[in-house]
Order: C-alpha cells, then structure tokens, then sequence
C-alpha cells in the first residue's frame, strides 16, 4: 500500500456540492486493475479516475475512468470516455501543480484517443466525441419511451438517438417546466430528456437523464456525455443557438450548469466549473 495524492472535485458547477462529483487519484501508477476496481466502489461515486504518465507523445496524462457495476461486490467497469470525469481529472492534474505542453489546451489520453481540453478564465471544456448515431427514432420506441416517463405520446415534440458511447436516446419536450415535473418509471435504456426555458432566461434548457440501475431508475445530476451528444441535435435543429447553457439536476437539489460552444470548424465544446471539495492521500 502507498499514500497516493487524492482529490474529490465537484464538476459543472462553482459551487461546492451543487454539482457532480468525481474521485480522482493523480498517481495512479503501479496500481492494478483490481485496486482500481476496488477503490472505485469503494467511492460510492459514479466515476473513478486515474492518472498515469502519457504513452503518446501529443498527451500531457493519461487517465483510466472506472465506473462501478450493479449488484454486490467489488466489480466496476472501465469506461473509454467519459464527460464530467474528464473535466474533474483535469482540474485535479492542473491542481497538483503539472504543466501541460501548451499554454490553453490540456491534451488527455485514454482509451477513446486524445481528448483536447480549452483552458478558460473560469471554465474547462472538452471537445466533445462525435455521436456515432442519430437521427429519428422509430415511433414504436418514441411511444415506450412516453410511456415510461409517464406522459401522453404528444407531450414529446420530438425524439432522435443522441448517442456517442452510452446509447442515449434523446427526447424534447415543449418547455422546461414539462421536464421538470417528470416521475418517470423504470426505464430500460438511457433516456435523455430537453425541454427549452422561455427566451431571455439565465438557461437555454433543462436536461434530465434516466439510466436503468439494478432493476430501477437513477438520475445523473450532470452528464457530460448527454449533453454532448444533445448539443448537435439542438443546434443543427435551431432549437438552440451557439453558445448556450444548459440547467441540470434541479430536480435533484444541484445547479449543474453545463456550457455549450461550437467552433467554426463545427468542433462543439462542453464546459462547466470545476471545483476541488476534498484533498488528501488515498491508501493504494
């Protein structure tokens, strides 16, 4: 066992314990899979990360991102991407004092490839991995889906795959108001759910995912991967305009904030706060 450097950073909010949190251990070498694994669920949180040296010369760390598994024991799952974790790992190695190879940008390596992160004043942002499906739904599931949630099939304006790794199907709801009053069901799939806030409003909209966990329903506070993948669908629909804000986890008691850009090039960048909420050392 060795005193490892460790910091529990809140992600997509300035706030302390307003966002989502992520457990992130910054000498992560030597550890084997199995401690990660352990530790992980261990945490209780719904990401581990683990920073290791780069092997690819572009990258300034590397980093392992554990989620655990449902059920009983020790297991977690090894995740090749993953939004708020990257964000939180950053702020951390950034924290303990590294220095990246350039002035703005962080370059992260794991397993999905290399990950660009922009620097703000107050701010981190990732560039965010191309949604590998989308476009319409089939109606058959559009109306399980209503169903699920527990409303009428023409309280969803529209629905389309929004899905970058995870398998987010996305629907849209007419207002925020709509999506904050969900009591969904248990859900069998993740369910990604947008509803716009009236123009002139702090936020643009306010998401909400659903995700099945050992036989009932979980909500995410903040989720990088879904608003990503939500973002193109908004944009290229006009239902959103670059940049925008996105609320999420109201319902939940978190003011996760979640800012959306999109570069010339198309690139789209999601951002939000970071802030550290505990530090120390992790017996590994």
């Amino acid at each position: 066992m060795a005193r490892r450097r460790f910091q529990q950073v809140d992600v997509f909010t300035t706030t302390p314990y307003a966002g989502n949190p992520v457990a992130v251990v910054l000498d992560g070498e030597g550890v084997s899979q199995e401690q990660m694994a352990r530790f992980t669920r261990w945490t209780n949180l719904s990401e581990a990360t683990f920073v290791l040296p780069p092997t690819r010369p572009e990258a300034d760390y590397r980093v392992r991102i554990f989620a655990p598994l449902g059920g009983r024991g020790t297991a977690a799952a090894e995740l090749p991407f993953a939004g708020h974790p990257t964000l939180g790992t950053c702020h951390a190695w950034l924290g303990a004092g590294a220095t990246p190879k350039q002035k703005d940008v962080v370059v992260q390596e794991c397993p999905a490839g290399l990950v660009r992160i922009r620097r703000g004043p107050d701010r981190l942002a990732f560039a965010a991995p191309p949604v590998i499906r989308s476009g319409p739904v089939d109606e058959e599931l559009v109306r399980r889906v209503a169903s699920t949630l527990r409303i009428d099939r023409p309280g969803i304006v529209d629905a389309a795959w929004c899905d970058n790794g995870p398998g987010w199907v996305a629907v849209l709801l007419p207002t925020a108001d709509a999506v904050l009053a969900l009591e969904p069901g248990t859900v069998d799939m993740p369910v990604g759910v947008v509803g716009p806030y009236p123009a002139g409003a702090p936020a643009a909209v306010e998401v909400r995912a659903f995700f099945p966990k050992q036989g009932a329903t979980a909500e995410d506070p903040v989720t990088g991967s879904l608003n990503a993948s939500l973002a193109p669908w908004l944009l290229d629909s006009g239902r959103a305009r670059s940049p925008y804000v996105a609320s999420q986890g109201t319902v939940l008691g978190c003011r996760g904030r979640v800012h959306i850009a999109r570069d010339g090039d198309g690139t789209i960048w999601v951002g939000g706060g970071t802030i550290t909420c505990v530090s120390g050392h992790a017996e590994l």
